[in-house]
């Protein structure tokens, strides 16, 4: 059903004002308008940035959905480069309306939603891309066959309690993407867990941990920023996913995703004229 355009948009001299709604992973909501002040809408405040802008829109009534790039300066407090660079808007889910400024309580017009993709920033400006719902299509149809276990640690397939393996340790020294904990958390459960800053400039920031040995675990990347030594994180241990692993260590075999003793597409190579 196709819905009537709403009054304040057939005027002749339309007052339109870009909206955009970011909800960041971490719980952090903040709305922006292209207007040059700021738009009180249900609740939330719309902050001026005059500098956001959409590319070019198109709509049709197909499934298909292009997808849109979302550009602005970095010139508000509300997204600052730091946090660009540190990957927090990453992923942020957005909703993107139009509005009459002069009104604000009139019902938007909502254009798109979606999440984000990776931003990239150059200098005082940053791009990022648009995904559309539509790609939940590009999805496999069905879990495809593996060695390994399909599962993630603790997720409703695999059933681990994390309770008993998450920890919460400091952070002591940091050389590059090696960072030392006051305590070690058990030998060799750390690798491929993740480790999460508690406080300081990478508060909130997770990051994969590619192995351990003692208190020093290898990160998958260093981070954004050097925060003020000892700072508090938290850690979940990690899984390789191996079927040994999750029998031996975890006792939980029975919810192994994986065709662990399934032949690999070698197996005619192994034996001369197979």
């Amino acid at each position: 059903m196709v819905t009537a355009a709403p009054d304040w948009l057939r005027e002749e001299v339309v007052t339109l004002a870009w909206c955009w709604r970011l909800s960041r992973r971490d719980g952090v909501v903040i709305g922006l308008t292209s207007h040059d002040r700021d738009l009180a809408i249900d609740g939330l405040v719309y902050r001026a940035a005059p500098g956001m802008k959409p590319s070019a829109l198109e709509t049709r009534d197909a499934i298909e959905a292009e997808t849109m790039d979302l550009g602005g300066a970095v010139t508000s407090d509300a997204i600052a480069a730091r946090d660009l660079d540190a990957g927090r808007w990453d992923g942020a889910e957005m909703t993107l309306f139009v509005t009459d400024w002069t009104a604000p309580d009139a019902a938007p017009i909502t254009v798109a939603r979606g999440s984000l993709g990776a931003v990239e920033r150059r200098g005082a400006a940053f791009t990022a891309e648009l995904q559309g719902v539509t790609r939940w299509l590009d999805a496999p149809a069905c879990p495809a066959t593996s060695p390994s276990c399909r599962a993630a640690l603790g997720d409703r397939a695999c059933r681990v309690d994390l309770a008993p393996r998450t920890h919460v340790r400091r952070v002591v020294a940091v050389a590059g993407r090696a960072v030392t904990l006051d305590a070690p958390v058990g030998a060799g459960a750390m690798t491929y867990g993740a480790l999460m800053w508690m406080a300081g400039a990478n508060c909130g920031i997770e990051v994969p941990v590619m192995a351990s040995e003692g208190a020093v675990l290898q990160l998958a990347e260093a981070p954004p920023a050097m925060a003020e030594l000892p700072v508090r994180v938290r850690l979940v241990e990690g899984c390789d996913k191996q079927l040994a692993t999750c029998r031996d260590r975890f006792g939980n075999a029975v919810n192994f995703r994986g065709e662990a003793h399934l032949p690999g597409n070698d197996l005619l190579t192994r034996y001369p004229g197979g």
